[in-house]
């Protein structure tokens, strides 16, 4: 069994890698600070040019039809460029729902149009989770998915009241959304309606794991440079032992987070039904892993770390927010733990490939 990626899904990430370390620059990011919406409209077009938005979004409705593992590695990119906006969480999680209401045969028509539009860039749709008490940028969104118990509705921008609130990370827009429900913005209810919520839930828990994972790759690639040029007694800062030791802690935390994202991204695609256990697997190590390197990489430059010049604040500070975000670390690690103590929960390395896999064994001995 073939575990790594196609050349073709490297490709990809590298193409958009090579892009956005281009056009997302920390000189352009500060700038987004000072503008009133917080983003900009030029990289957002780039990333709609190269397809980015349509990777998700079925053929049927104009896109490409990839599932979450073709898409994880762009979410890590984005990760490692510091992406301010909101390409993941709407990729991910409302080109999800969306596709969901159609396949449950919801609201068809409207759905699909609105899939279409997406796939262009012609309309952005957001979504609100119960688990997220603020949106990020819904006041650049069209549409809003939002909930309301179990229900789902569809809600225009325009009925939206949006509060702003402050973050630790001033590349995020936070709002609190204040509307009223009704029959005519509701999409889904009862078993449907919480059904979606719950694979919103993972896809924007994945897909924050995998920004994570870039973020904390950012951090100790930084680290690596400064502590490799910046010298004290007259050789680098690097050499000393003590930062090797920060930075190689770093580096294991992110070799073992990465396999939890990937591994959650391929059972979200084949297995959403049973994908609550490896995205918290995904979130919980990926947060742990950027948090440390957050912190170490701050200890490795100094009191430098700290000033607002230096541009590492804009990885940590995102690293802080998003480790929280979609569920921080005590809630997944109690999904986890919830699972493992199932009666037919499937441990142990004789386990290690599925059930499948050992009914297949089995029947090729006999």
């Amino acid at each position: 069994m073939d575990f790594t990626f196609t050349e073709d899904q490297l490709a990809f990430r590298d193409s958009i890698r090579s892009v956005l370390e281009k056009e997302v620059t920390p000189a352009s990011i500060r700038a987004r600070w000072q503008s009133d919406h917080g983003e900009d409209s030029a990289a957002l077009n780039m990333l709609n040019e190269l397809g980015v938005m349509a990777l998700l979004v079925p053929e049927a409705q104009g896109g490409l039809g990839m599932d979450w593992v073709d898409f994880i590695l762009l979410a890590e990119t984005c990760g490692y460029a510091a992406l301010p906006e909101t390409v993941v969480d709407d990729a991910m999680v409302a080109t999800g729902m969306l596709t969901d209401l159609v396949s449950l045969g919801q609201h068809v028509d409207q759905v699909s149009a609105l899939l279409a539009s997406m796939a262009t860039g012609a309309k952005r749709v957001g979504c609100a989770h119960i688990i997220n008490p603020y949106s990020n940028f819904a006041h650049r969104k069209d549409w809003m998915l939002l909930s309301n118990g179990n229900d789902v509705h569809l809600v225009p921008r325009s009925d939206l009241t949006l509060s702003a609130v402050n973050s630790v990370d001033k590349s995020r827009r936070l709002q609190k959304i204040d509307w009223t429900p009704s029959r005519r913005t509701r999409v889904a209810d009862g078993e449907i309606g919480a059904g979606l919520q719950r694979a919103a839930l993972n896809r924007g828990a994945l897909g924050t794991a995998a920004q994570l994972l870039g973020l904390a790759q950012a951090m100790i690639r930084q680290s690596v440079d400064y502590t490799s040029t910046r010298e004290q007694f007259g050789r680098a800062i690097g050499t000393n032992q003590a930062v090797k030791h920060l930075l190689a802690d770093c580096a294991v935390s992110v070799e073992f987070a990465g396999p939890a994202v990937y591994r959650a991204a391929y059972t979200v695609s084949v297995a959403p039904q049973r994908a609550d256990w490896a995205v918290s697997h995904a979130k919980a190590a990926a947060g742990a892993a950027a948090e440390l390197c957050a912190r170490n990489a701050i200890q490795s430059h100094g009191a430098m770390g700290y000033t607002w010049e230096c541009d590492l604040q804009i990885w940590a500070k995102r690293a802080w927010a998003l480790s929280k975000d979609w569920g921080d670390g005590g809630f997944h690690k109690n999904r986890i733990h919830e699972w493992l103590l199932q009666p037919n929960a499937l441990l142990g390395p004789e386990f290690t490939f599925g059930k499948r896999y050992i009914e297949i064994a089995e029947s090729a001995a006999a």
